[in-house]
Order: structure tokens, then sequence, then C-alpha cells
């Protein structure tokens, strides 16, 4: 029989979840104000409720609150690991199939562009530097270096849509060439990671081309016959059911996909977010639909999630400068270039390319995300998880400024600087 929690550990399973919430939810706000993505205050949150500062300065506190009951933390570890996959299952609504079809062949030059080149280099990167830093005795240096480079070629979707949608330009042209460039390398670079994951479920990471293939063939199927199938399973429950029954459904469907991935040997997260670009897909799956989850999941799950990343940081003893330095330099240069030469090759001008490639550069929860599967699945250790957690906050404030600063200059030199109205 499993035990279930007594009256005290639910009781500090509740703490848990209130004092995280808010002050995530209120550092996130904050964030918000000044125009920064809310996971960074979120994940800032778990830093000062966490090791690095109240364990270090408050030890007897953080010790009562996390520690005392230890069933407690696990039941909320739990509980915050829904939240990503409804999170990545929400991501999923962004990817927007006909849009890639309608822009693809010039999007396809930026965001292959954009992948390619930062995957070469961070593998490389990898490659000679694995003893340095990637190494810690649980994996071998093919996937650590396939591992690396997929993290620093990834976008961050959710991020990049929220600076078009600040600076008024989603809609636009460009606007919408970069969301669907977004796309794609958000897109291909989940099918990638999985396919890592794959190896290294598989043994040795070596010798077998089967898990590329079972990636691969579960995409293609979730993109067309699943997409199809879930499409007329929507049409009857649009017909026959109350919008809360259409919304559990997704979420069980959501579910589903998890559950079948992670037998498959992927990752939970990845079936989610292939479950959410086809349910996105349909027609009979609203916008109320979308944001009546989107707002659930953003607001009050996903939250817990980047608040229990910055609980498992500790900067005091994990902190490595050099690591963090050498990671960020290598994924700004290597994206920056990557793109830059993309949005030339598509046609964009140069201050338009230079805009387009620091938004492509946005990192976000994504690389979050993959980075918590590979720091799991031992791939990489606590100082490389830390640089990218970093990298991905730094590359997500800087990007709207100097994009903003770009598109102004492009305007200005086509004397158009009134299409650009920034809300304050």
């Amino acid at each position: 029989m499993v035990s279930k929690l007594s009256s005290a550990e639910v009781l500090y399973f509740l703490i848990i979840v209130t004092v995280v919430l808010v002050l995530a939810r209120v550092l996130g706000e904050l964030c918000r104000k000044v125009k920064q993505p809310a996971i960074i205050g979120e994940m800032l949150a778990g830093i000062i409720l966490g090791p690095t500062i109240l364990q270090h300065y408050y030890p007897v506190l953080f010790k009562h609150i996390f520690l005392d009951y230890p069933r407690s933390y696990g039941a909320f570890d739990g509980f915050a690991n829904i939240g990503i996959i409804l999170l990545m299952f929400v991501a999923g609504f962004e990817v927007d199939l006909k849009q890639i079809r309608k822009d693809g062949k010039h999007a396809l030059y930026i965001s292959v562009s954009g992948i390619i080149f930062p995957f070469i280099v961070g593998f490389i990167a990898a490659w000679f530097f694995y003893q340095q830093i990637f190494s810690n005795g649980a994996t071998n240096q093919l996937i650590s270096a396939l591992f690396f480079g997929t993290a620093l070629s990834i976008t961050a979707l959710s991020v990049i849509t929220k600076i078009l949608m600040d600076l008024n330009i989603l809609k636009t042209k460009i606007g919408n060439l970069v969301l669907t460039s977004a796309m794609i390398d958000d897109f291909l670079g989940w099918i990638l990671f999985s396919i890592i994951l794959q190896m290294m479920n598989s043994g040795k990471g070596e010798g077998s081309a089967w898990p590329v293939v079972m990636v691969l063939v579960f995409a293609v199927f979730m993109m067309t016959i699943a997409r199809w199938g879930i499409n007329k399973l929507l049409f009857i429950a649009q017909k026959n059911l109350k919008i809360g029954r259409v919304i559990t459904l997704a979420i069980c469907l959501c579910f589903t996909g998890a559950i079948i991935t992670e037998y498959l040997g992927v990752r939970a997260v990845f079936g989610a977010f292939l479950m959410g670009v086809a349910i996105g897909d349909s027609e009979y799956f609203t916008e109320r639909h979308k944001l009546i989850l989107h707002q659930f999941t953003v607001n009050i799950i996903a939250p817990l999630f980047f608040a229990s990343i910055g609980l498992r940081l500790n900067f005091v003893s994990n902190f490595n400068l050099e690591v963090v330095a050498a990671i960020l330099a290598i994924a700004c240069v290597a994206k920056l270039i990557g793109a830059g030469v993309g949005s030339r090759l598509s046609g964009l001008s140069n201050n338009e390319s230079i805009a387009v490639a620091f938004g492509m550069n946005a990192r976000g929860s994504q690389v979050i995300v993959l980075g918590l599967l590979a720091l799991q699945s031992k791939i990489i250790g606590n100082e490389v998880f830390e640089g990218l957690v970093l990298m991905t906050i730094v590359t997500a404030v800087i990007s709207g400024p100097v994009m903003k600063r770009y598109f102004l200059k492009d305007l200005r030199a086509r004397n158009q600087p009134e299409l650009l109205e920034v809300d304050d």
C-alpha cells in the first residue's frame, strides 16, 4: 500500500507551494514592468529561496521550510514538473504550421543557418574542452558534444514572440519571418535533443540508427496521421462538450503524448510539445481554449517549475566564472553569426539582419528545460547547467533593446520611424 502524506507533510507542501509561488509571481511581474521576460524573476525567486541565499545565510529557516519534511518537497517537485509538461504543451500552440508553409522558404535560410553554425561551434567547443569542462564520468564525449551544440542552437520562441509584441511588429512581414524562423528552429531543436536522449538511453550512444528513426517516425506520425485524428476528435468534442470539457480532453491528450514519448525513451516534454503543435493547428481548438490554458499554465504552474530550478542552483559552491564566460561567448557569437548570415541570404538589409540575429539569439524556457533534462541524465554537471541558465538570462535581457535599436535604424533609413511604436 502506498502511504499518503501526513497532516504535517500536507501542511509543509502547501507552505512550500505558497512561498515559492508568491515570490516567483511578484518577481516575475517586476521583470515584466521593466520589459523583461517573467522567467528571469521566477528563477531569481528560486535562487533567493535556495542554497545560494536562504540556505547560505539562514540555514535553519531553509531547513525548516524545505528539508524537515522531505516528502513534502518531493511532492512539490513532482507538482512543478507537471508544470513544464503543460508549458511545453502550450508552447506547441505557438508553432503555426500554416505560417511555416507560407514563409518557410525565406525563414529556412535564417533558421537552418541559425541552427547549423551554433551547432557546429558548440560541438567543436565541447569536443575539445571535454576533459576541462564537460567530463563527469557518466556519459561519453560524443553525447556531451551533441548536447552542447543543440543547446546553443535553440531559440526561445516564447521570448521572441513577446519581444515582437512589445515592438508592435508581430504582424508585419519581418515579424512573421522572425517568428516563422523561430518556430522551425524550436521544432528542429527538440527533435535533435530527443535523438540525443535516445542515444543516452540506448547505452553508449554509438552504433545504432534505431533511436534516430524512432524519434523521426514519431514526429512525422504526430504531424500527419495523429494530427488528422486529433482534429476529428476535437471537432466531435466541440459539438458535444462544454468548453471546460474540451480543455480537459486537450490536457488528457497532452499527458497521453507525454506518456508515449517517455515510454519510447524520449522525455515526456517532447511528446507534450508535439501534441501542442497538433492541437494548436486544429480549427476546433479555439483561441479561447488556448488563452485559458495559457493563462493557467504561465501564471500558476510554470512559475513553480522555474523557481524549482533556482532551488537546485548553488552559485556559492558551483559557480565557475570561466565556464560561464566561455558558454556565454560561444553561444552569442555562434548564434549571431549564424542567424545574421541567414538573414542576409534571405534578402534582409544589414540593420534588419542584425535585429533578427539578436532576436534569434534570445534563449528561454526551452534551453532551461533541455539543460535540466541533461543534468538529470548526467550529460552535464552543475557548473555547465548554471552557465546555461546565466546565458539564457543574459541573452533574453539584451535581445529586446538591441532589436528595437536596429529596427529603428532601418526604419529611419527608409523614412518610416512611425511604424515602430512601442508601448511603454
